[in-house]
């Protein structure tokens, strides 16, 4: 493989290096490094062009690598390097429209419907023992977190999960409430 390289701006002359070394190591490892390439994208043919990039920076920097060993792990660096480079430029485009792509919401339910909700859950929770009473409202109603519940209660962390999961259990088999399942 050769490929002219500019040795100055003033001089417009170029010269043709060439590693034979380098095309061994392509010819003999380009599948496997194809099968790396293929992993960081989700294009066959981008994966190639991430190949190609990678191996065109190791090859300007052929005469500097000087352990030849380490050739794998140069050239799989140099295609995260150059992924990880694509991926940050890339351009995300936003376009003007005249209606909006979200769906329309939910038809407004009745407001009495609503409340009749409300009392049905509320005469629910109502029925429920004191102690499991208190961790339901606080954790559902006052939105604390199982933490701070067990804090404001003084209970352990573990009494109100059980507690909880209790009257959560005896609420879905309240008949008060089988019309909104």
């Amino acid at each position: 493989m050769t490929t002219p390289v500019c040795t100055s701006a003033s001089n417009a002359k170029t010269r043709t290096l060439s590693y034979p070394s380098f095309t061994s190591y392509v010819k003999a490892r380009q599948p496997v490094l194809l099968r790396t390439a293929r992993s960081l994208t989700a294009n066959p043919s981008d994966a190639e062009d991430l190949l190609q990039t990678a191996l065109a920076k190791t090859y300007v920097a052929w005469d500097r690598i000087e352990d030849h060993r380490a050739l794998d792990g140069y050239v799989r660096r140099a295609l995260l390097n150059t992924r990880t480079s694509q991926w940050r430029k890339r351009k995300v485009d936003e376009f003007v429209c005249d209606e909006l792509p979200e769906p329309e919401g939910l038809p407004a339910a009745d407001p009495a419907e609503q409340q009749a909700l409300h009392d049905a859950m509320w005469r629910a929770i109502m029925k429920l023992p004191a102690r499991q009473r208190a961790m339901v409202v606080l954790r559902y109603y006052e939105d604390l977190s199982e933490a701070q519940t067990a804090e404001v209660l003084g209970v352990s962390i573990g009494t109100v999960k059980s507690a909880v999961s209790r009257a959560l259990g005896k609420l879905r088999e309240d008949p008060e409430l089988e019309p909104v399942r």
